[in-house]
């Protein structure tokens, strides 16, 4: 694999919390203008990523004078949230490695970056993400399988396979902080000498660190590296295993950085931050996002339930087709 210092995913991805904020901004902005001008913002996706809009979306049900009212930014902060963690859920229904898990993860936070979810739910695209980064990281699984895992379309994950990728850019390897949580491990092992279960106690603690630290911003606004190091920091204060800052002085000492002692310092407690401040969206929260966003596409709750419907009828019929 190709090194980090080289990669897209540093030079094109990692941001300043300013420029992430405004990302998100402009995302959101642009929905909002789409809504005032169309009355509803779903998109059709075609097989090759273009994008159309339907007249029976642009007529809402309810009344044509009324205006739907759009998402806030934090209110897509929290449907993204949602999904993300159900985007775990389903990585861990199919036991898949965290690698697969952490890149998907990568791509939806990068998707949304382009895109607001009023205008690609993220219901649809995790599944996508999901399905390119299996492909990526050579654990395949076709499609059909992976829609019928968990009662979809699978035909919504091939819809939108294009659009995904050219939402991305292309820019498919991404780096991941678990190798780097590896690597540390390693190092430590051969500078501290500490028995091996106590490291390997830690290392599975830091993993276990990533994984919250990958539902936060963080994988968008510092590398791997770092994350890796708020990671095993954390771990190693409940666990006491080694004198983190001296290994941090070490580890400085001995190479060729750009990072100063307090800046490395400062980044991981701003990572910790982001942690510790996390906040999952209540079950009020939902169904107050869910209503707002079922307006926007010019949906009403039977619309949305008829679509499901429908949706899984499709699945079932394209099933019993391949087995025929």
């Amino acid at each position: 694999m190709a090194d980090f210092r080289t990669s897209s995913h540093r030079a094109k991805w990692i941001f300043t919390p300013q420029i992430l904020a405004e990302k998100y901004k402009a995302a959101n902005q642009r929905a909002i203008q789409t809504l005032e001008k169309y009355g509803a913002t779903r998109m059709e996706v075609d097989a090759d990523g273009s994008l159309l809009y339907r007249e029976s979306q642009i007529i809402s049900n309810a009344d044509k004078h009324s205006r739907p009212k759009a998402l806030s930014i934090e209110e897509e902060r929290f449907l993204r949230i949602f999904y993300e963690n159900k985007l775990r859920e389903v990585c861990g229904a199919f036991y898949f490695p965290h690698k697969i898990q952490a890149t998907a993860l990568i791509y939806f936070k990068r998707f949304y970056l382009e895109w607001s979810v009023m205008e690609h739910h993220p219901k649809d695209i995790i599944l996508t993400c999901i399905y390119t980064a299996c492909k990526i990281e050579e654990n395949h699984i076709s499609a059909e399988e992976l829609g019928k895992g968990i009662s979809q379309d699978h035909q919504v994950i091939l819809n939108n396979e294009m659009l995904v990728l050219q939402s991305l850019k292309f820019d498919l390897i991404v780096y991941a902080p678990y190798r780097s949580v590896e690597g540390f491990i390693n190092d430590m092992e051969d500078n501290f000498y500490k028995e091996p279960g106590q490291l390997q106690m830690l290392k599975e603690a830091g993993k276990a660190e990533v994984d919250r630290i990958m539902l936060t911003d963080a994988p968008l606004l510092f590398p791997p590296g770092q994350l890796a190091l708020a990671a095993l920091g954390h771990a190693n204060e409940m666990h006491k295993v080694v004198n983190f800052e001296r290994y941090l002085e070490n580890m400085l000492s001995h190479q060729t950085s750009f990072h100063a002692f307090q800046d490395l310092s400062d980044n991981m407690n701003a990572i910790e931050m982001l942690v510790r401040t996390y906040n999952f969206p209540s079950d009020k929260d939902m169904k107050h996002i869910n209503r707002k966003l079922r307006s926007c596409w010019g949906l009403s709750t039977n619309d949305d339930k008829k679509r499901e419907k429908k949706s899984k009828q499709k699945s079932r019929h394209s099933s019993a087709e391949a087995q025929n």
